[in-house]
């Protein structure tokens, strides 16, 4: 399986996960005293260099959109990215944890196991797993359990986000359930499992990239996607 977390500008790779130069920022941004700040967005220009199409919620969807992050390899090929849609979420907290509604969609390049960009290794496919993963570690990042203080919540996302690889890594496995969602208007099957932070999906398109959507507030069951005509659309 490939994977890779989006975000943060870090070159070191995680064991069994798709190279890559843009990581899941897991550490959510937190001021002293508990205070949640916004997470960082992306700009459009990322999401303009991918050779893929992205995807989205698809018209049905009539509230907010905004842009994340994409992900790239080594050599700055875009290789995954994420757009939001709904609430702009912030860490869970007791405050807010019924209140926020969103829904996040992450598209992955199907890419066949391929050379490093320096020549030296080889890199995993990706699959609907790494889309899986992905979407997991998304999750993960606007999750803070209530009963956590700051100095180990370090510890938490380490042990989670392992939780999440092995759980990606098993979609045919008793935590998964199937789960038939519109694609471009096509019945699809994905992947679909729920957790007391919020729920997690994942599938292939027709149009050749792995999706996967992670969300809480907002019922899984009744959501579409469809490719993006206008990346611009989620430019606030």
């Amino acid at each position: 399986m490939g994977g890779g977390p989006l975000e943060s500008d870090e070159s070191e790779e995680a064991s069994g996960q798709m190279e890559t130069t843009s990581r899941v920022d897991v550490q959510a941004p937190a001021a002293e005293g508990g205070a949640r700040l916004p997470f960082a967005r992306g700009t459009v220009d990322g999401y303009l260099k991918a050779s893929f199409p992205w995807y989205g919620l698809d018209e049905a969807f009539t509230g907010p959109r905004w842009l994340m992050q994409v992900g790239t390899a080594a050599d700055g090929v875009v290789e995954h990215g994420s757009v939001g849609h709904g609430d702009e979420p912030s860490v869970r907290h007791e405050a807010t944890e019924d209140k926020e509604r969103f829904a996040v969609v992450v598209t992955v390049a199907a890419n066949p196991v391929r050379r490093s960009a320096d020549g030296t290794g080889v890199l995993e496919a990706t699959s609907v797993s790494s889309a899986a993963w992905l979407a997991g570690v998304g999750l993960l990042s606007f999750t803070w359990p209530g009963q956590l203080d700051h100095s180990l919540r370090d510890d938490w996302l380490d042990q989670q986000t392992e939780t999440a690889w092995v759980l990606a890594d098993d979609l045919v496995g008793p935590a998964w359930s199937t789960l038939s969602l519109p694609v471009d208007g096509v019945p699809t099957p994905f992947h679909y499992r729920e957790s007391e932070f919020g729920w997690v999906l994942a599938g292939s398109t027709q149009a050749g990239v792995h999706v996967g959507a992670y969300g809480r507030g907002m019922s899984a069951y009744g959501l579409g996607f469809a490719m993006i005509k206008d990346i611009h659309g989620y430019v606030a």
